[in-house]
């Protein structure tokens, strides 16, 4: 029997790595092999190892106002993502009785190209926009505001972008909640808020992390968006990337700032992830 088994194990075996094989190729022929080429280029810029052009963007004023509005961006759309889309993800998840319909609508912006949602923003938020009509229609302003270039209009595009990834990820996280926890502790005596918070919120920690993770991942490289929405004035690492790369043909930059953009994507979510762990020690 043993013998037999053997073979038959060795060829499950065989059966996976040729299933795993061609995803496996993809990843390191179209994602590995650029990084990897990537990272040479900015360590290498001269056939020699050299950190020199890391020196000089670190010491340019201009890349460190771009990648700290960067961050500040990124970490504004994701903390207003988790804040609109907790509430929204656990009302559909535990009281939606369409909950079908209500995940639809959820997710129905992401139908829509990035390109055609950030033409619609310029729309609504332009001089002769819908907000500022009514700004000056009701008498809180007297002429319209600059709502569009700048970073207001960047944050509103990002999080109206990027909320039905954090949406998607709780309610995934918060269908296999059970509720008889919560009814558990509401018989030892917890109040609703008690239970929600000592029960569902460390149990939705996991998925509020992943969707944290997209959100941040996904507004530090988006860059329809901030191209269309936030000018030439307003620059964040990814039109900085296109300028050095297509505008000024300086591959070697353009290279050291993409370098320095997944470093900083990186460790914020490995600093999402320590959170996670520390709130919930079993996520």
């Amino acid at each position: 029997m043993e013998g037999n088994e053997l073979p038959v194990s060795r060829k499950k075996n065989a059966v996976w790595l040729l299933l795993i094989l061609p995803g496996t190729l993809f990843v390191i022929l179209f994602m590995l092999v650029p990084l990897f080429s990537l990272c040479l280029t900015s360590f290498f810029p001269e056939q020699s190892f050299s950190l020199s052009s890391y020196f000089r963007l670190f010491g340019d004023a201009y890349f460190q106002q771009t990648f700290m509005r960067s961050i500040r961006l990124s970490l504004l759309s994701t903390l207003m993502c988790a804040l609109l889309g907790y509430p929204t993800a656990y009302y559909i998840s535990k009281f939606s009785r369409h909950k079908g319909m209500m995940m639809a609508f959820a997710v129905f912006p992401m139908f829509t190209s990035p390109v055609v949602r950030s033409f619609s923003w310029m729309v609504i938020l332009g001089k002769r926009g819908i907000v500022n009509s009514f700004l000056v229609w009701s008498g809180l302003f007297a002429k319209p505001q600059d709502l569009l270039y700048n970073e207001f209009s960047m944050t509103v595009g990002f999080v109206q972008l990027f909320l039905p990834q954090m949406i998607l990820s709780l309610i995934g996280v918060m269908d296999n909640i059970p509720d008889d926890l919560t009814l558990a502790a509401g018989n030892l005596g917890a109040t609703k808020l008690g239970s929600f918070f000592h029960v569902v919120f460390p149990l939705s920690v996991s998925g509020l992390v992943t969707g944290s993770v997209l959100v941040f991942t996904g507004c530090m490289t988006a860059y329809t968006t901030p191209q269309l929405l936030g000018g030439t004035d307003t620059r964040v690492l990814s039109t900085m990337v296109y300028q050095y790369a297509m505008s000024l043909r300086d591959w070697t930059q353009a290279s050291v700032v993409a370098v320095v953009m997944i470093v900083a994507t990186m460790v914020i979510s490995s600093v999402f992830n320590s959170v996670s762990r520390k709130i919930n020690p079993m996520a």
